[in-house]
């Protein structure tokens, strides 16, 4: 690891943005068939582009996703993330690696501005950074978060992480008119106690719905995605709502230039 750029966080990094891919396949670019105002109550495509539009225009979000991945035991991809994030590029929150039930251990992050703090557990450590160093990382960092910023190419990657307009981007750039054409609406049910109308769809094998509020602004508030392979939940709340804004200690906080010093072979830094 000395001296190199680590890949520590690409992969979870990657995990928001990926996201967002559950709801872009039936969230069209073009608008939705034009509402004449006849009817109090709207279709699944005006739904959609209602959803849609308050997803665009929100100024943070809290997001969590889980992967419950049937295939391969993957211990360095991305399973999960609960993550409070805002256009300004900060968030709070944590990721979970490891799919098909392989553990690769989970991170804590917090950033800040262009400051970021992360605080990976020890099997984190031991399956996302080759050779000896990550196990040396985790006897050395115990409970600490390494600190530094973007400007860090050993932390850079956790901008992608808390990139809402990223995230954002992905539904932006979403073309499937089919899919959005195809969209059903049923009955109305609860999520977590608010009435919502679920919009289904398809894309390709998978089966995608969108649990969007039946009260105006209609808000997504939970998507899933169903596979042959894969079952996918995310699910948005505190729409708007600010990202805390506590950052950890001096005291529990260690410089990224220590993380960069960490080679099995050499003399271990001082931390």
């Amino acid at each position: 690891m000395a001296g190199q750029p680590s890949p520590l966080l690409r992969r979870a990094a990657r995990v928001p943005v990926t996201a967002a891919v559950i709801c872009a396949s039936v969230f069209a670019a073009g608008p939705a068939p034009a509402d004449d105002g006849s009817s109090t109550d709207p279709g699944a495509q005006q739904l959609a582009a209602d959803a849609k539009k308050e997803l665009l225009d929100a100024r943070s979000l809290h997001l969590v996703l889980a992967n419950r991945a049937d295939g391969d035991r993957d211990a360095r991809a991305p399973a999960a993330f609960d993550l409070r994030l805002d256009e300004d590029g900060n968030c709070a929150g944590s990721l979970r690696m490891g799919t098909g039930g392989a553990d690769g251990g989970s991170v804590d992050l917090v950033k800040r501005g262009d400051e970021v703090w992360m605080k990976p557990d020890a099997t984190f450590w031991k399956t996302q950074v080759s050779g000896g160093s990550g196990e040396l990382a985790a006897q050395l960092f115990g409970d600490k978060y390494v600190h530094g910023t973007t400007d860090d190419p050993m932390l850079d990657g956790l901008a992608d992480a808390c990139d809402l307009d990223a995230f954002r981007g992905q539904l932006e750039s979403g073309s499937a008119r089919d899919a959005q054409e195809k969209l059903t609406k049923g009955a109305t049910t609860t999520v977590d106690g608010t009435r919502v109308v679920p919009l289904t769809g398809q894309d390709e094998d998978n089966r995608i719905t969108l649990y969007v509020t039946e009260d105006a602004p209609h808000r997504l508030v939970r998507a899933t995605e169903q596979g042959p392979d894969e079952s996918v939940t995310m699910t948005l709340t505190d729409y708007d709502r600010p990202v805390p804004s506590s950052t950890p200690s001096a005291d529990e906080s260690v410089d990224v230039s220590k993380l960069r010093d960490v080679d099995p072979s050499g003399t271990p830094p001082q931390v």
